[in-house]
């Protein structure tokens, strides 16, 4: 064998034999357009309740049933899918289980939020923040501050109000397990002076912030929490729909729009609805979409 040849094929750098670098050009491209469509079968399973019949997965990868079932079968080699005896349907398995477990461990809603902390803190120059329920109610656990100095009697680590500030506004209108959001906010406003309670409605005043909230996908207060400053905040879901954390900007009131179909409300349902995504979280189907600019 010529010297430069035996260099080659001992070099550690050199591709394996059936590596797909080693593979002719025709022939790597197929192996990676079986990877995507077997990849495609098996989110197809996924969006599909993870248990499904041939017919219908073929439908919703648009491919034919002998075509799926032979993805299908590689699937179940490799323990992703199994085939339940009884029904026929095909179902996700341990390995695939394992997989999600392992990404759920990574939802982690602050760690993933702090680049929409970023992008707010310079897209609009306010200070924004991420909250998780605590057992005191709201707590930030994330600050950031924009270049302009804004002055908020607010820091990492501070509790705030359920029913007055606009992060415990969002914990309120979409906890799964409200009873300790319900009890605080509950509590707040039978201590809250006649003058705080004549903002909200006078027959149903949780539910209908509730309601309100809910419609606009945020909650917006204009200076009910701390004088002088406007807020704007929105739910951090997971892949149960549990509220995990919560997104809020806030600002100066002559210099922050808290209107919900405003830049700021957009832009940070936007960083929201991501921070959600990667979670896991997939709205309801029948759920309406907001409108454009709502």
């Amino acid at each position: 064998m010529p010297k430069n040849q035996a260099i080659a094929a001992s070099s550690p750098t050199a591709p394996a034999r059936g590596h797909p670098s080693a593979l002719p050009g025709h022939e790597r491209r197929q192996r990676v357009q079986a990877a995507e469509t077997c990849l495609a079968v098996l989110k197809a399973l996924a969006r599909l309740g993870g248990r499904a019949s041939l017919t219908v997965i073929g439908r919703e990868t648009n491919e034919s049933p002998a075509k799926v079932h032979r993805y299908l079968a590689s699937l179940m080699a490799e323990g992703l899918v199994v085939q339940d005896p009884g029904s026929s349907q095909y179902v996700l398995a341990a390995e695939t289980i394992h997989i999600g477990l392992a990404a759920m461990r990574q939802s982690d809603p602050v760690r993933m939020g702090e680049s929409a902390l970023l992008h707010l803190r310079e897209q609009f120059e306010v200070v924004c923040f991420i909250a998780v329920m605590g057992n005191r109610g709201p707590t930030i656990v994330r600050f950031e501050e924009p270049s302009v100095p804004v002055t908020v009697n607010a820091r990492a680590g501070s509790v705030l109000s359920v029913l007055w500030s606009a992060t415990g506004r969002v914990f309120l209108a979409y906890a799964q397990d409200g009873a300790l959001v319900t009890m605080l906010a509950a509590q707040e406003l039978e201590q809250a002076p006649a003058q705080r309670r004549a903002q909200l409605d006078a027959e149903d005043p949780l539910g209908a912030l509730v309601r309100q909230v809910r419609r606009h996908g945020c909650a917006s207060v204009h200076g009910a929490y701390l004088q002088g400053i406007d807020a704007v905040a929105a739910p951090l879901l997971d892949y149960t729909g549990h509220v995990a954390g919560v997104l809020c900007a806030l600002g100066a009131e002559r210099e922050f729009d808290p209107d919900p179909h405003g830049p700021i409300a957009l832009a940070l349902r936007a960083e929201a609805a991501r921070i959600s995504t990667s979670m896991g979280y997939q709205p309801p189907e029948h759920a309406a979409a907001p409108p454009q600019g709502a």
